[in-house]
């Protein structure tokens, strides 16, 4: 039975990960916060990486490990590049298997998207660059690697607050009203849509650069308006909101999202509805 190391375990991402790669894979579980007995690994230490490394013996490292929260980025570029390029680089000194690295859309501007693989990346946020410099330090020196592409990741469990879906099912569950913005735009990617998608990967040795988002490309206040809708919420407590009207820090691309043809050519899928997926998500909550 090969062995994976999951970095970033506790992430949704992660917990989905976990729960579709147990039973044919022997998993190492490791983040840096971790619950009672988890394994602490910090990719920004290389001495501890080596450590856990030398310890666990993977065949396969699955780095979900990053640095995501694009405003605290662009605050900490130097933390932003510890994490998201250098604590890549670390895990890969002396690894020979295959490496899974989970990237992300805003490696391109957001002026004319959705976008393939082929087309010109242009990050215009620090969260963006590190990632995207990230991609290609593994394209060039690591062979045995896939790079997925993805955007938008959400989930609902209690152990995820990061989730877009519940962040609004909680906010309109209580009654609260909510501004979404209605210019931006990607193909929102259900995590446990992408964690059986990663071990066909891992299953075939898929050692190039794909991308991945579920089938609908929509506007974020109109994936809050769905998400409302399957789960009986109140659409009229979500109003629309401008990207601008919000000040954020670091800019974010506006009309994003990814094409999906090349992996769904190279592993015979086809992505989910939106709708579907949140389905699926009220029968796992209300089972």
């Amino acid at each position: 039975m090969e062995s994976i190391l999951i970095t970033g375990s506790y992430g949704q991402l992660g917990i989905a990960c976990i729960k579709y790669l147990k039973s044919n894979f022997k998993l190492f579980i490791s983040g840096r916060i971790v619950p009672n007995n988890g394994m602490q690994l910090d990719i920004t230490n290389e001495k501890t990486v080596d450590q856990v490394l030398a310890e666990t013996k993977p065949d396969i490292i699955l780095n979900l490990a990053a640095m995501t929260d694009v405003d605290e980025c662009e605050n900490d570029p130097s933390m932003a590049r510890a994490i998201n390029v250098d604590g890549v680089k670390n895990l890969c000194n002396g690894f020979k298997g295959h490496f899974i690295q989970i990237s992300t859309d805003y490696v391109f501007d957001g002026r004319a998207g959705p976008y393939s693989e082929s087309d010109k990346t242009n990050p215009i946020s620090v969260y963006g660059r590190t990632k995207l410099d990230a991609d290609d330090w593994l394209r060039a020196n690591h062979l045995g690697t896939t790079i997925l592409r993805t955007n938008v990741l959400y989930s609902y469990t209690k152990l995820t607050q990061a989730s877009f879906v519940k962040w609004v099912v909680d906010a309109l569950s209580e009654r609260k009203h909510i501004h979404v913005v209605d210019d931006q735009w990607n193909n929102p990617t259900w995590t446990e849509s992408l964690a059986p998608l990663i071990e066909n990967l891992i299953k075939v040795k898929a050692f190039d650069l794909f991308h991945y988002g579920d089938a609908d490309r929509m506007n974020r206040y109109d994936f809050a308006l769905i998400i409302a809708k399957v789960f009986d919420l109140d659409t009229t407590l979500v109003s629309p909101i401008s990207t601008a009207d919000l000040n954020q820090i670091a800019p974010r691309p506006l009309r994003s999202g990814l094409k999906t043809e090349k992996i769904e050519s190279a592993l015979g899928i086809v992505p989910n509805s939106v709708e579907t997926c949140l389905e699926k998500i009220r029968k796992q909550l209300f089972k």
